[in-house]
């Protein structure tokens, strides 16, 4: 088991910036690669990118490609996502997950644990 929490979210005006962080614990945090996915209401969860175990490897959807960036620090067992250029788009609730699998990591159903989620709301 892993244990995913969330923080790091909360309201910004349009233009602005938000670092998300994702603090995990129970089994070996670099086993996992790293995926952020959000949610809007009435909407479907979005793949927003993801970072490989080592933090070797990342990928972004291109909605959000060239303003956020996902890091890790895996002495720490946290994971980062930094949001820059914030649009009232990005409006939704933020969740990291983790998996072991090998596969696209792009898609909800490829991760195991999934953490509360953190609201970010980006005002016009």
């Amino acid at each position: 088991q892993v244990q995913l929490v969330e923080s790091g979210g909360g309201l910004v005006q349009a233009g602005g910036s938000l670092t998300l962080s994702c603090a995990a614990s129970g089994r070996t945090f670099t086993r996992y690669h790293m995926g952020w996915f959000r949610q809007a209401p009435g909407k479907e969860r979005e793949f927003v990118g993801f970072i490989t175990w080592s933090g070797a490897t990342t990928s972004y959807a291109d909605s959000v490609k060239g303003r956020f960036t996902i890091s890790r620090d895996n002495a720490k067992n946290t994971g980062y996502l930094q949001m820059n250029s914030l649009k009232p788009e990005d409006t939704a609730v933020y969740y990291c997950a983790t998996t072991d699998r090998v596969g696209a990591l792009r898609f909800w159903k490829e991760y195991d644990y999934w953490g509360q989620g953190t609201q970010v709301t980006v005002s016009s």
